[in-house]
């Protein structure tokens, strides 16, 4: 039996990738009542479907709401506190949403970059902040801050996606300071490249350069999100997911900030170009 058995749980975006294999796999550890969000109405109402289809026994409710949208998540945590579900409070919180942007900064849209801050900053930390006091209040919970090893370093190209996954990556390690004791655990997820439509959304129209990570660094998103469950489970901090990933990344997180700027330097004519080509479109 599941440490999840019997308990519910609260996904954000939930209509695909991570979201989506988190709310099938939670539902197949026992989970009982499942709560998606995400901006796709139709696809959460498919997955639904699936999901009672596979357990009967299981509950799901849907919410469509866009999370860059601050009236939209203030809508959702009332709809699940006092309204739709008045009371729900879950077991399980699993911040999921967000969303990359590729290439140099100063070519960047100014509303993808503000949805980005949006989603995976400020919304991810209101919904936290509206959980962890009903979890305190039980003694139990479990909180999965979807993070990224973009996080762990600064990465010119993602610059802006890559400050707010350092956020994630640290707010999740101190939250997890304060709760020690509490029975309340914080997990950061930090994936690599996993084949979902991430790659999409991050690559611009405009651009030559498109989001595509070599097949052997790709982590498939059943084997991440069943290596995060079981390490939520144990109450782990922290995760990387896949052998391949994980190594490179930790040496990479202990390289001295001066050589980090020397190698960086050397790729400095790569944003040249890309600037270059961004005003000829």
């Amino acid at each position: 039996m599941s440490v999840f058995t019997g308990k519910s749980a609260l996904v954000t975006g939930a209509s695909a990738g991570l979201g989506e294999e988190f709310a099938i796999q939670l539902a197949d550890l026992g989970v009982r009542h499942l709560v998606l969000t995400a901006r796709r109405a139709d696809r959460l109402e498919e997955l639904k479907k699936c999901l009672i289809a596979a357990d009967p026994g299981v509950r799901v409710d849907t919410f469509s709401a866009d999370l860059a949208d601050a009236d939209a998540v203030t809508k959702l945590i009332t709809d699940l506190s006092t309204g739709a579900l008045d009371g729900f409070s879950p077991d399980i919180l699993i911040n999921n949403a967000g969303l990359g942007d590729l290439g140099t900064f100063e070519t960047s849209d100014s509303a993808k970059i503000e949805s980005m801050l949006a989603v995976n900053i400020v919304a991810l930390t209101r919904l936290t902040r509206w959980a962890v006091p009903a979890m305190l209040a039980k003694k139990s919970g479990w909180i999965c801050n979807v993070g990224s090893t973009a996080g762990m370093l600064p990465l010119p190209s993602f610059a802006v996606y890559g400050a707010t996954k350092a956020y994630v990556n640290s707010f999740s390690e101190a939250l997890r300071a304060e709760l020690h004791g509490s029975g309340v655990f914080v997990t950061a997820l930090l994936p690599g490249p996993v084949e979902t439509e991430f790659g999409q959304v991050a690559s611009r129209a405009n651009s030559r350069r498109q989001f595509a990570p070599p097949s052997f660094l790709c982590v498939d998103k059943t084997d991440v999100v069943r290596e995060t469950l079981e390490a939520m489970a144990r109450g782990q901090g922290r995760l990387i997911p896949g052998a391949m990933v994980r190594f490179p990344m930790l040496v990479a997180e202990s390289v001295p900030r001066w050589l980090l700027r020397f190698i960086f330097n050397l790729s400095s004519g790569n944003f040249r170009r890309e600037r270059q080509n961004a005003k000829k479109v």
